[in-house]
């Protein structure tokens, strides 16, 4: 029997707390959305479902399960992100847009303590390993073929899923937009 890692308990807290980064002001600002709730930053609206903590006597680790969408100038809503955030890696599993960046710093407020079992689970199966192919280019004709003479060739639509609006967010925040008392140029 092989040695499995011990599964630490989590804690179950109700905000997720967030930093944002307007790369055009190179403003960062920390904002906190409770679960299930929606605010928007810039042109991004975020919905945390879980965020998880470590009790005290374990390795920390805070991770949150987040959906992002992207508001556009039609007013159109596109998923760009869904899944897990780690505070401790918010380089690599954060979100990267255009103009905002976020990433998830912390998870404050929880009490409730859930205890996973301590089952050891079976490995999984041993996956087939394929050649890798390197991706095509979506905007490039595939090797071999040509358009008709005086044909173009349309472009890859924008990223992301199209989704339907779920809620108006409770809370905005543009960090385009100074706020008196908080503008750190002392501008107010």
């Amino acid at each position: 029997m092989a040695a499995q890692p011990a599964k630490a308990d989590r804690i179950r807290n109700p905000t997720a707390v967030f930093a944002g980064l307007d790369k055009i002001t190179g403003r960062i600002i920390s904002f906190e959305v409770a679960i299930d709730e929606t605010v928007q930053f810039g042109a991004l609206q975020l919905t945390p479902r879980v965020c998880w903590t470590r009790p005290p006597t374990e390795n920390p680790q805070t991770t949150s399960f987040v959906e992002v969408d992207e508001v556009t100038f039609a007013n159109e809503y596109r998923r760009i992100f869904t899944g897990w955030m780690y505070a401790a890696s918010p380089g690599l599993h954060g979100v990267e847009h255009a103009i905002y960046d976020v990433w998830l710093t912390d998870c404050k407020g929880g009490t409730e303590l859930v205890v996973d079992p301590k089952d050891p689970e079976a490995p999984p199966p041993p996956e087939e390993r394929r050649p890798r192919t390197p991706p095509r280019d979506v905007n490039q004709l595939p090797p071999g073929t040509q358009l008709p003479p005086g044909q173009r060739m349309d472009v890859a639509p924008p990223r992301g899923v199209p989704v339907e609006p779920r809620q108006a967010p409770s809370q905005r925040f543009f960090p385009t937009n100074p706020v008196p008392g908080r503008d750190p140029a002392g501008n107010n």
